[in-house]
């Protein structure tokens, strides 16, 4: 069945050419979290183009959440999901179709530099040459195909926002009986992964807000200084990981922001931590989410701190955790079309250091998932790179203003990938298997 359904994929792929045009459309023009307006229009208008009769178009889920619904005879329901908002970083990549975007944050009234350093723009494109493919090859499968366009995955809340605004009630989308995701991360094009059990870890971060006292910077023994407090719990915070966490656990705790004081001769009132940490286990991440406020409060109870600190969690993300049988499904898929072996499949792929907030579209309705990823890196950029060593020194990761994908191979690999593992599950005589 493998190799028929690899057959299929050939027989039904859409030309790739006006969608490399389509990623370079939404590279040149990313949206902000919660702003993702033109990217929604887009999608949707780009649905209606290519989509065939019956096909149901939902808009404005949570945001821009988008879900578009065709149903195809009965069978399973198979949900695919893509993210679409971009990050505030200011591109430096080169490209002839870099962003040059800048954006008003609607929730700061603050201009940035917008640009897709995640991949989301690919992930965009994937998922509409999937649809495409699938579209065409209706013969050959029977259930119903969901697609989910999700708006704000960086803050952690689009997922959550979509489910809370009736993804599956209000909005008619029906309940899924497995839903698949993807990621692409900086390995060598052309490759594709998937990882049974643990694939992100969770995520939170937190705005702490330590209370001190002013005064002028020549007498400090009249004040109670923030910075001071901010100083000695950032150190204390390290030991979070480095002597309470088990060695063979992978913890990570992060300072990433630090903002006091206006002028050199001023102690100021307060100080303001932003603490970023990831967890690989739901009771770990409990216990260092009360440790970073037992480790402040204490040391502002030690410098006589006039009022108790604030902490404000400003992202959550789950744990993503693989469908040990949905994977082992997708695998003998993968395999046989992308081959394996370095640089092709790779079903005991590395574990993601980043999280994602994808799981919330099936554990919210108490279904299996998986979560697969593929690689973005040129082909001889990322052979000299490993062949030197300098891999993580001299290959941009999601984030970096320089993260640039190489269209090809990547755009095929991850409109392939969603396309295959839909039709393990839908595909004509699958119907029997399926979660």
């Amino acid at each position: 069945m493998a190799a028929i359904l690899s057959q299929v994929i050939h027989d039904h792929r859409p030309d790739t050419r006006p969608l490399e045009e389509l990623y370079k459309h939404f590279h040149r023009h990313p949206e902000l979290s919660n702003q993702e307006s033109e990217t929604a229009a887009t999608i949707a208008a780009r649905l209606k183009a290519i989509g065939p009769d019956g096909l149901l178009i939902k808009s404005h889920i949570g945001g821009f959440g988008i879900a578009a619904v065709l149903r195809n005879g009965d069978g399973p329901t198979v949900l695919l999901r893509a993210d679409i908002d971009a990050l505030p970083v200011q591109e430096q990549t080169g490209l002839e179709y870099a962003s040059t975007r800048r954006m008003v944050h609607a929730a700061t009234g603050v201009e940035k530099p917008v640009m897709h350093a995640c991949g989301h723009d690919m992930h965009i494109v994937c998922l509409l040459g999937a649809a495409q493919l699938l579209f065409s090859c209706r013969d050959q499968w029977t259930g119903t195909l969901v697609l989910v366009f999700q708006p704000a995955e960086e803050r952690g809340t689009g997922a959550k926002a979509m489910v809370d605004d009736g993804l599956y009630s209000t909005h008619g989308v029906p309940v899924p009986d497995i839903v698949l995701g993807a990621h692409v991360r900086p390995l060598r094009a052309g490759a594709i992964g998937t990882r049974r059990g643990l694939v992100a870890t969770s995520a939170d971060s937190l705005r702490v807000t330590i209370h001190g006292q002013g005064s002028h910077a020549s007498m400090p023994h009249t004040a109670v200084d923030p910075i001071v407090i901010a100083a000695s719990s950032i150190l204390k915070l390290q030991t979070l990981v480095s002597r309470e966490t088990d060695p063979a656990e992978s913890s990570v705790v992060t300072v990433a922001t630090v903002h006091a004081g206006d002028a050199e001769n001023v102690i100021p009132d307060t100080a303001v931590l932003g603490i970023d940490t990831r967890s690989t286990t739901a009771a770990t991440r409990k216990r260092i989410l009360s440790r970073i406020e037992t480790i402040v409060q204490s040391e502002c109870a030690c410098a006589g701190s006039p009022k108790t600190p604030e902490f404000e969690q400003t992202r959550a993300f789950p744990l993503t955790v693989n469908d040990e049988a949905v994977t082992q499904k997708i695998e003998v898929s993968f395999a046989k079309h992308f081959g394996e072996g370095p640089g092709q499949y790779d079903k005991a792929m590395p574990r993601l250091s980043f999280s994602e907030d994808f799981p919330i579209l099936a554990t919210s309705i108490g279904k299996p998932y998986c979560f697969f990823t593929y690689g973005c890196v040129d082909e001889a950029v990322w052979d000299k790179a490993e062949k030197e060593g300098t891999v993580s020194q001299t290959v941009a990761a999601n984030h970096s203003a320089k993260f640039a994908p190489v269209i090809m191979p990547t755009l095929q690999v991850g409109m392939d990938g969603y396309a295959l593992g839909a039709l393990t599950f839908l595909s004509t005589g699958q119907a029997d298997t399926a979660m």
